[in-house]
């Protein structure tokens, strides 16, 4: 079934059901078998309320009814007063199985929103994370990180746990309807009528407060997310600036309208209980007094009356159930299409194949007349491009911010594809088939390392499962990053852990880690993307040496500011607003 396009609730719920997990639609076969047998307990708790108060209020009667006879004379029950305890017990009876019925009913629904809840938002981040490079460069983090952690969880309780709501409502006010009729068709149509008129006028009423309330709750949510983000991330620059304040008064500005929507949300939601709790007791009263003024008076009533006031007792929080859950998938709407808008990503065609081998490279790459820009209506960022990179070798890139220089190496390493032109690897063309070929030898080392809050180790070895680690590699990669002699004198070694963000190693160790990464790959090219402009000059004169250091047998492409950072490479290709202007040795070109 294709997804609808479509904000509204039957169009969502469609799109939602063709995301559900294989497997998942079991669940919701048992779980409406389970509201079927919870509608007959019902049924039966209501109508044993009517022989237990008629055995309280007036036994002997009961005892002369013709059609409990047989049960009397199966139970060898001799006496009116004997009917109390076995019809007590039946009462309590179908109170504990109603009641059990409705425990499972909660559980079995909890369970199914864990089940899909944690498969859903486990397939959005892997959709995310599968997603082009050009897509992740267009938007912002913070919505995705929202959307994964916040409204992929959210959703659940906007989409899925409100539906299996209004099921099991809808299966129980038509069984309450049923029980209640039966026993006073005028006064059940009377209270069922008015209940759920006050419903339905809330609901048309409120149904625009509750989008609006969505809309605020789904974008404030980001913009908090993208506050914490950049406050925490930069918080260095914040201190020392004493910015505090400014990411404060952004945070406070989303988060005040987001918890005041959430706050109108709830109101709306709770609010009809308490108009239909007085109500009902009005209407209570009311049938009371017209059951004690008819004939029989209000003691032969009291059995008929009992058994309404336990029917409509339990039709008021079924009712408010069913208006509850249709209030949050009306307010989770602008919520649940961000998450749909994830959960529709489409996954490239090798996301479900094994890693492939490194494409064979013993030659040369080849760029040939290789343009790009970043879409239809904008100006070309590289055009016409035409070199060759033998194996082995190291090029230098230079030129002014804004020259190419980094969207060519993109384009490179696959990230992007080429607008027009094609690049070969030995001859052989790099396209969709063998891209992730491609990139199996490639490594890229760029000038902010990001090194996550784990061990030396597990920084080296990033991305692999720490069982997994080859630690033999490890320490061969560090040799070559000249960074292993540092490492070994720390006090834990390889098992030292970094820090957030590598935040308790300096820039050129943080640098040199990013070497060691690349090397573990087993690379046979590795990218310097301006890795040693942050650095020191002194810094990056040991960081270059560890790079001059590497084996001629990996080729080695280099993006600078400063000169002294390519002046040992075999070629240096200058580049300006996205041609190639000049190419030369160091010498060549700058003695």
């Amino acid at each position: 079934m294709e997804n609808i396009k479509s904000d509204k609730p039957l169009s969502l719920m469609i799109r939602f059901w063709n995301h559900l997990p294989k497997g998942s639609y079991k669940y919701f076969v048992l779980y409406c078998a389970l509201i079927l047998f919870a509608s007959f307990t019902e049924i039966f708790s209501i109508g044993a309320v009517l022989p237990f108060l008629g055995v309280l209020t007036n036994p002997e009667e009961v005892f002369k009814i013709e059609k409990i006879q047989p049960l009397i004379a199966m139970f060898g029950i001799s006496s009116a007063k004997e009917l109390i305890l076995p019809v007590t017990v039946l009462f309590g009876l179908s109170a504990i199985i109603a009641g059990i019925t409705r425990l499972s009913l909660l559980l079995l629904s909890t369970r199914i929103t864990l089940k899909i809840g944690a498969a859903m938002s486990i397939d959005v981040y892997r959709k995310t994370m599968y997603q082009p490079y050009r897509v992740h460069v267009a938007r912002n983090s913070s919505e995705v990180v929202t959307g994964v952690i916040t409204k992929a969880d959210g959703a659940m309780g906007m989409v899925l746990q409100p539906f299996l709501g209004i099921i099991n409502a809808a299966f129980m006010l038509i069984t309450l309807l049923i029980a209640t009729i039966s026993i006073s068709p005028i006064i059940a149509l009377t209270v069922f009528s008015s209940f759920g008129s006050i419903y339905l006028l809330i609901a048309f009423y409120g149904k625009k407060r509750l989008s609006d309330n969505g809309q605020i709750i789904a974008r404030e949510q980001t913009i908090m997310m993208k506050s914490l983000q950049e406050g925490l991330g930069g918080i260095r620059d914040v201190l020392l600036d004493g910015t505090q304040s400014v990411f404060s008064e952004i945070y406070k500005n989303s988060d005040y309208p987001y918890r005041k929507a959430c706050a109108n949300n709830l109101f709306i939601n709770n609010s009809p209980r308490f108009a239909i709790e007085a109500l009902g007791m009005i209407l209570l009263a009311g049938f009371a007094y017209s059951l004690g003024v008819s004939q029989g008076g209000l003691t032969s009533s009291i059995p008929v009356l009992g058994a309404l006031a336990l029917g409509a007792q339990r039709m008021l929080p079924i009712l408010q159930q069913a208006y509850g859950s249709w209030a949050v998938l009306r307010a989770g709407k602008a919520s649940v299409i961000d998450v749909l808008e994830l959960l529709d990503q489409p996954l490239p065609d090798y996301a479900n194949l094994p890693l492939p081998k490194p494409l064979p490279f013993q030659d040369k790459i080849q760029i040939k007349n290789l343009s790009f820009r970043y879409g239809d209506n904008l100006p070309y960022v590289l055009e016409n491009l035409d070199f060759e990179i033998p194996k082995g070798s190291r090029i230098g890139f230079i030129g002014k911010t804004g020259s190419g220089k980094s969207t060519l190496l993109d384009i490179l390493m696959a990230l992007l594809d080429p607008t027009d032109g094609k690049i070969f690897i030995d001859g052989k063309e790099l396209n969709s088939n063998t891209l992730r070929a491609w990139q199996a030898n490639i490594a890229h080392v760029p000038q902010s390392i990001y090194l996550s809050d784990n061990t030396i180790a597990e920084n080296i070895a990033f991305g692999i499962e720490k069982e997994k680690i080859d630690m033999g590699r490890v320490k061969k990669a560090a040799e070559k990053a000249q960074i292993a002699e540092h490492i070994e004198g720390l006090q834990k070694g390889y098992q030292t852990l970094v820090g957030e963000r590598g935040i308790r190693l300096s820039g050129g160790q943080r640098q040199r880690i990013g070497i060691a990464r690349a090397l573990y790959k087993n690379a046979t090219v590795i990218i310097f993307d301006e890795a040693t402009s942050a650095l020191d000059n002194e810094t990056e004169k040991f960081v270059m040496e560890a790079i001059d250091g590497l084996g001629k047998d990996l080729t080695i492409l280099i993006i600078a500011h400063r000169l002294s950072t390519i002046q040992n490479c075999d070629h240096i290709i200058e580049m300006s607003k996205g041609k190639i202007i000049r190419v030369g040795k160091y010498k060549e070109l700058f003695q």
